[in-house]
């Protein structure tokens, strides 16, 4: 991590027309963002000597947002969770950490990951760390790599909390947008006999092939696939869906995520902001779902739903 300066910049450039869809995910990180547009700059009303040459020569078609990380604490899981949200969401964005080396982009980030409990049993532990588990305790070891998903974000976290409550042996469970394999591998361990893993970014793919394969459950199968569109349906539907990604693609999956779940199945959404909750809410229950529970972390949402 870089010592030298109190914050860390995570500066995402897309083209201009995406500017607000971006503006919102980085919102999901912070509200106070630094944002990049100068297509309103109009040199006709502007004295030009004025304006810094920078500006002025600045790309008018493409803006930038910005975050601050303060430097003490792990920049990981916010670059991973803006790479699975800008693939999950289709921005085109660039991803740049300012005040970072490459090295500590790869390595330094490790030292803040240590063993995680969550729930009452499961213990999130990272590949490079020793732990010896304590009586009952259930073990996932992982490397997230560049993809989402190290159990730190209470997003995961509250996933994982109502998979221990939920999964029974032989369930079949689909994680949709499954970032690095985390949710159908803690499933696997909880019991579950078939876990389907999908995301639409191969980075992701990659990643949680070796996470399921460092964890030993050879139950669990990772592929690409845009939401909803490639899921295998032929071992027919699931007791169990995972989708935690944003509000806007919930909502968009709304209407078909029932064919994927048997009558008693239950849809985990999360990734939800609290401010998007009931809009969320409201478009499951337009789409003929009952939502039965909700957990609130620290302005993030989960909801248990059921047909």
């Amino acid at each position: 991590m870089n010592t030298t300066s109190e914050w860390t910049q995570i500066k995402v450039t897309v083209p201009l027309e995406q500017l607000d869809a971006l503006t919102a995910v980085m919102s999901m990180l912070n509200n106070n963002l630094m944002i990049e547009d100068y297509s309103d700059i109009d040199l006709k009303t502007c004295y030009g000597d004025l304006i810094d040459e920078s500006i002025l020569n600045a790309d008018k078609t493409v803006a930038a947002v910005s975050v601050f990380v303060p430097a003490d604490r792990p920049y990981s899981d916010a670059v991973a969770f803006l790479r699975e949200r800008l693939a999950a969401c289709g921005i085109d964005g660039k991803i740049e950490l300012i005040g970072v080396s490459e090295e500590d982009w790869a390595n330094s980030w490790k030292a803040y990951y240590k063993p995680l409990h969550i729930g009452r049993r499961m213990v999130i532990v990272p590949q490079w760390e020793k732990y010896t588990p304590k009586k009952d305790e259930i073990i996932v070891t992982m490397d997230p790599g560049m993809a989402f998903g190290t159990g730190t974000h209470e997003t995961t976290r509250l996933v994982i909390e109502i998979l221990e409550n939920l999964v029974k042996p032989g369930d079949r469970v689909l994680d949709v947008g499954c970032g690095s394999g985390i949710l159908a591998i803690c499933a696997a361990k909880l019991g579950a006999a078939e876990c389907r893993a999908y995301d639409i970014d191969g980075v992701a793919v990659r990643v949680a092939r070796e996470n399921i394969a460092a964890n030993g459950v050879p139950n669990v199968t990772c592929d690409v696939s845009d939401l909803l569109r490639n899921v295998d349906l032929s071992g027919g539907a699931y007791d169990l869906i995972c989708a935690n990604i944003v509000a806007d693609i919930i909502i968009r999956m709304a209407p078909d995520v029932a064919r994927y779940m048997k009558e008693d199945g239950k849809l985990l959404a999360s990734g939800i902001i609290t401010e998007r909750a009931e809009e969320v809410c409201g478009a499951l229950t337009a789409a003929g779902l009952t939502v039965c529970e909700r957990r609130d972390d620290n302005g993030w949402c989960a909801l248990v739903v059921s047909k």
